[in-house]
């Protein structure tokens, strides 16, 4: 294994009666994709030697596991929590793990983060950018936020497709675009409803570099100058305010989307992502190797040092 090993906080897994139930809900081409793929843990540790990464920590990827009927979601999130505690304690050198909610029902939502961080013991909890339009600044959800904020938890905030999809994908992939731009609203939102400063407590990770955040928080910064709102009444800038989550790096990283992350943000909370096994094994260990071949953070420091540290912090019980 290359040394230091990667710290992956975006990987995936599906399970055959997850995938199955997607199907029964009508979900052939999730999110636009061609099809579902196929997962093992076998395949994933392969993965992971072939790219030198030491630890992933697997999440149910979009479209999560509310299908409509909240009884189902709140059974198949306790299925596929009860499989990913299976492998994590089977592997625990190797594999952490992200429990799944079934949101947006916030009463078992708030059972199951329960059940999985007191009795699973779950490194955080996964949600996605929205839940059937309910983005994650909406009052609804402040009682699971009130939760989470109490526990210091891990909040693992994926990608999904946006309402009104099929009219603004223009019969692409979502994950091209769409998943970019409502990471960018879900934050946003938690930023302008004062979610970020309320639950201060809470350590939010963000996908692919932020999407376009990048790219629209002085923008963002404007409109709260000239509106308000971001919090409460000297609250800090919208740079500030985003500087405090974390970002991974999944997806295309170089040449261009960790130094415009690095130019708005910085890369004190900057953490490694392969989006496996969403994202092919060849594309894993290209987008690894980018990582590698890139210009590093300074002579003496790799991305793969600087990621790994990161997540050591980010994991820590008195992490900030």
């Amino acid at each position: 294994m290359t040394s230091p090993g990667l710290i992956d906080v975006h990987a995936h897994f599906v399970t055959d009666s997850y995938v199955s139930a997607a199907r029964s809900a009508g979900i052939e081409h999730p999110d636009g994709m061609p099809g579902w793929p196929t997962w093992t843990v076998e395949q994933h540790l392969d993965l992971m030697e072939r790219a030198g990464i030491e630890k992933s920590y697997l999440s149910v990827s979009s479209p999560g596991v509310h299908f409509g009927d909240d009884a189902a979601a709140r059974a198949l999130a306790r299925e596929v929590n009860t499989f990913g505690t299976q492998v994590r304690t089977e592997h625990p050198q190797r594999f952490g793990h992200f429990a799944s909610l079934p949101l947006p029902d916030i009463e078992g939502s708030l059972a199951e983060a329960a059940r999985a961080l007191d009795d699973l013991g779950a490194d955080g909890v996964a949600v996605e950018t929205n839940h059937h339009g309910m983005y994650l600044g909406d009052p609804r959800l402040e009682p699971l936020w009130e939760d989470l904020d109490r526990r210091r938890a891990v909040v693992f905030v994926h990608p999904t497709s946006p309402p009104h999809a099929d009219d603004l994908a223009l019969n692409r992939p979502r994950p091209m675009l769409e998943f970019l731009f409502d990471t960018a609203r879900a934050a946003s939102d938690l930023l302008f409803r004062g979610v970020i400063t309320r639950h201060s407590r809470i350590r939010w990770i963000l996908t692919h570099g932020g999407g376009v955040l990048p790219l629209l928080a002085d923008r963002m910064e404007l409109f709260r100058t000239l509106l308000g709102g971001g919090g409460p009444e000297g609250a800090a800038s919208v740079v500030e305010q985003l500087s405090h989550l974390w970002y991974d790096m999944a997806g295309t990283p170089f040449p261009r989307q960790i130094p415009a992350l690095d130019a708005v943000f910085g890369t004190e909370r900057l953490l490694y992502g392969s989006d496996y096994c969403w994202t092919p094994a060849d594309a894993a260990l290209a987008q690894a190797a980018s990582v590698d071949s890139a210009v590093q953070p300074s002579a003496t420091d790799t991305w793969r040092d600087l990621t790994s540290r990161n997540a050591l912090r980010l994991f820590a019980t008195d992490a900030g």
